[in-house]
C-alpha cells in the first residue's frame, strides 16, 4: 500500500503507521492492490478510516475486491465510487487466472484481440483523499505515482508538469490515462481487421480462419458493451459533480474539471465507435466474401451450362447415328462422317454465334 501526501510542496510518501493529522494545504492518495486488501480487509479499511476519517461501507468493499465487476459509479454522503475496467498488462492476464476465463483461453484469439483483456480499478473519491484499488502491477497507476515523487516545485515550471490539485482532479488524469491505453488499441485492431478482409477477398487461395474471426467479433462486441459502461458511469459521475457544485465553488476550477472529465467521455466515444466500426467492417467483408463467392459459383454454372448447350445438339446427332436402323442416310456413304462431322461443326458455330450476339459469353472483366 502506498500513501501519498499532495500538495504544493514535493510529495510526501507516508507510512501505514503515520498519523493521520496532516496539513490543510493538500490531500492523500492512498493506492493498493487487490491482493493487498484481500490479504487484511480490516487492516486496509482501518487505514482509510484512520487518514480520511471515513467508513466504508461493506458493498463497497465488496465492489472494490471484485475482479469482475462491471464499470459502474455509486455515490454516499461521505465519498463517491467509480468502477472503471482498465487494460490489463501481458504479464498480469499471463499471471492472473480472471484476466482470462479457462474459455477464452482455449480460443485462439489474435494477438492484437488478446490485449483486450481487462480488469478492474476502484477509485473512492472523498473531500480531502483519493482510495484506488486494481490489480496490480499497473503501469499507468506506477507512472503516475513516479511522476509525484519525482516533482519539485521550481519557479517558471509548466502548467503540466504540476501534480494535481485535488483529488477529483487526480482520478480524471488517471482515468483519461487508462482511456488513453483504449486508443492506443486502434492500430493494431485496424491491422488485424484489414488483414482478415484481404484473406476474405483472396481469391487464391479459401479463408478457413473462421473461428478466430468469430472470436474477434465476440471480443469487438465485449469492448462495445464495456465502452458503453464506461460511458455511462462517466456520465453519472459528471452528472454528480454538478448536482453537488455549489455557488460558493471556484468557477475556473470547476470548468477545468469538466473540461477533462468531457475530454475523458469523448475519448470513451471514440474507442466505442471504432470498435463499431470494425464490427460492421468485419460483417461487410464476410458478406462480400460470401457475394464474390457466389458470384465464382454463377461463373463457373455458366461455363458450365454453356458447354452442356454446345454438346447438347452433337450428343442428338450422335444419338441418331447410333440407332439400329439398317437403312439410313449417309449411313453407307463413303462421305457420310465427314458430312456428319461438318455438320456438327456448323451446329457448333452457330450456337456459338448465337450465344455471342445474346451476350452469354461476355468476359467477366469487360465493361458494360
Amino acid at each position: 500500500m502506498d500513501i501519498l501526501f499532495i500538495s504544493e510542496r514535493p510529495v510526501e510518501r507516508l507510512s501505514e503507521g503515520a498519523s493521520g493529522n496532516l496539513p490543510e494545504d493538500g490531500f492523500l492518495w492512498i493506492d493498493a492492490t487487490h491482493e493487498e486488501v484481500a490479504a487484511d480487509v480490516a487492516a486496509w479499511r482501518s487505514t482509510v478510516e484512520r487518514f480520511t476519517g471515513v467508513q466504508l461501507h461493506d458493498l463497497h468493499v465488496s465492489d472494490a475486491l471484485n475482479l469482475k465487476h462491471p464499470s459502474y459509479f455509486d455515490s454516499t454522503q461521505d465519498y463517491e465510487l467509480l468502477v472503471f475496467r482498465k487494460l490489463a498488462l501481458a504479464r498480469e492476464a499471463d499471471g492472473d487466472s480472471t484476466a482470462l476465463s479457462e474459455t477464452e483461453s482455449r480460443r485462439k484469439i489474435p494477438p492484437a484481440l488478446t490485449k483486450l483483456a481487462t480488469q478492474p480499478v476502484t477509485f473512492l473519491l472523498m473531500d480531502r483523499a483519493l482510495v484506488t484499488v486494481h490489480g496490480g502491477p499497473s503501469r499507468t497507476i506506477e507512472q503516475a505515482r513516479k511522476r509525484l515523487l519525482d516533482y519539485q516545485p521550481k519557479n517558471g515550471s509548466s502548467h503540466g508538469s504540476r501534480p494535481a490539485s485535488s483529488p477529483r482532479e487526480l482520478m480524471l488524469r488517471l482515468l483519461n490515462a487508462l482511456v488513453d491505453q483504449y486508443l492506443e488499441l486502434r492500430q493494431p485492431l485496424t491491422t488485424q481487421i484489414d488483414r482478415w478482409q484481404r484473406a476474405l477477398l483472396s481469391p487464391r487461395r479459401p479463408f478457413n480462419d473462421w473461428i478466430a474471426l468469430l472470436d474477434a467479433r465476440i471480443e469487438l462486441r465485449k469492448l462495445d458493451l464495456l465502452c458503453e459502461e464506461q460511458h455511462d458511469a462517466l456520465q453519472e459521475l459528471r452528472d454528480h459533480f454538478i448536482d453537488t457544485w455549489h455557488d460558493s465553488d471556484n468557477s475556473r476550477i470547476r470548468d477545468l474539471l469538466l473540461v477533462r472529465i468531457n475530454d475523458v467521455m469523448e475519448h470513451v466515444t471514440r474507442v466505442l465507435n471504432h470498435a463499431r466500426r470494425l464490427e460492421a467492417s468485419i460483417e461487410s467483408a464476410v458478406q462480400i466474401h460470401f457475394s464474390a463467392m457466389a458470384h465464382r459459383t454463377s461463373e463457373i454454372m455458366r461455363t458450365l451450362t454453356v458447354l452442356t448447350a454446345l454438346f447438347m445438339p452433337l450428343t442428338l446427332i450422335t444419338g441418331i447415328f447410333g440407332m439400329n436402323f439398317i437403312d439410313m442416310p449417309l449411313l453407307k456413304d463413303r462421305d457420310g462422317f465427314w458430312i456428319t462431322m461438318g455438320l456438327m461443326g456448323v451446329t457448333v458455330v452457330i450456337a456459338l454465334l448465337f450465344f455471342r450476339r445474346k451476350r452469354f459469353l461476355e468476359d467477366r472483366n469487360t465493361d458494360n
